[in-house]
């Protein structure tokens, strides 16, 4: 079985939504064109990923809360809760899906399945800020980049320079 750290990648290439890199569009502009692409945005993601909800609401002590899409991977046999952000993550988005996360586990998922997977899809990300806040041994929130076009050949260069 694969580990939620091999199947999470990063970054995602949402060219096929065709929003432009200097277009300003909204968090909503982005799950409506995920949500209309989403054979796509599947093949994105990977392997075994199921579409469950869109705006599934979350709901305790009189307060709602949505989580923007929820998919199913059969492999891992986990669901996998997305939050689309729009520019850099924040500290407090990494808490939110904590709640997700933790009300999943909690309340949805079933005795036989793993434990659900977070993963917050942001335009830019700080890796120590990510570290800082989650506990060390995480490993059910994920930081994910999304680019809405495909990187040049000289950025693809520096990327496999920078590797070896």
């Amino acid at each position: 079985m694969e580990s939620a750290t091999d199947a999470i990648k990063d970054p995602y290439i949402l060219e096929f939504l065709n929003l432009k890199e200097q277009y300003r569009y909204s968090e909503n502009d982005l799950e409506n064109a995920l949500i209309d692409k989403l054979e796509y945005f599947l093949l994105e993601l990977g392997k075994g990923f199921t579409f469950v909800a869109r705006q599934k609401r979350i709901s305790f002590d009189d307060k709602h809360f949505y989580a923007d899409l929820v998919f199913y991977n059969r492999f891992l046999k986990c669901f996998v809760i997305i939050d689309l952000k729009i520019g850099e993550i924040q500290h407090e988005n990494i808490g939110q899906m904590q709640m997700y996360v933790n009300y999943y586990d909690r309340n949805i998922k079933l005795d036989d399945e793993n434990k659900t997977i977070g993963i917050i899809l942001c335009q830019k990300k700080s890796d120590l800020l990510i570290e800082m806040t989650l506990p060390e041994n995480n490993d059910q929130i994920f930081a994910s980049r999304y680019q809405t076009v495909l990187p040049s050949k000289e950025q693809l260069r520096e990327l496999l320079n920078s590797k070896v």
